[in-house]
């Protein structure tokens, strides 16, 4: 299997060219409306000293652009949830599992669940984007506790916290 296909999966519907790939025949019911965000719009949410995230939420899926300063540390850990990192600029070292590696931009990294993974910059600072299926719910529980914590009581749960979400008054704000 190559790195860009996918394991598993129900290919009975798609024979694998572009017709059938991009079909305007819907095969179920539209989960809910799509909607735009722009991401400088939202507000970081530092949960370590020079480490500022941005999340945006998905049904099924979460994307959140972090930002490390330089010195900034993502210390290792674990969590259920498939993660994918890809470096936008700058670089940073991760720690894959003991497999440490320098990561620049076009750098691809894929966590499965469960695997140590940590990251770090040393003099640079670097933008990267993490792609988490399902959400992260604890990245969800800190944004929420952060936004607690700066008074922001009673926001909708994914727009004025500093997650953009699926649903509510507050991703009007988030639209362009």
């Amino acid at each position: 299997m190559s790195d860009a296909a996918s394991p598993g999966g129900d290919d009975t519907q798609f024979r694998g060219d572009a017709e059938s790939h991009f079909t305007a025949e819907p095969l179920g019911e539209p989960a809910g409306p799509g909607r735009y965000v722009n991401v400088d719009s939202l507000s970081p949410v530092e949960f370590q000293p020079g480490l500022g995230f941005r999340p945006v939420l998905g049904q099924r899926t979460m994307t959140n652009f972090v930002s490390f300063a330089p010195g900034a540390v993502a210390p290792r850990h674990v969590h259920e949830e498939e993660q994918i990192i890809i470096v936008l600029d700058g670089e940073l070292v991760f720690d894959l599992d003991g497999d440490v590696r320098t990561m620049r931009k076009g750098d691809v990294a894929v966590i499965p669940a469960w695997v140590p993974h940590g990251a770090w910059t040393t003099d640079s600072h670097c933008e990267e984007i993490d792609v988490f299926c399902p959400p992260r719910q604890s990245l969800l529980r800190l944004a929420e506790a952060h936004a607690a914590a700066a008074g922001r009581h009673g926001a909708d749960r994914f727009g004025p916290s500093g997650v953009a979400g699926t649903g509510g008054a507050a991703d009007a704000a988030d639209v362009t």
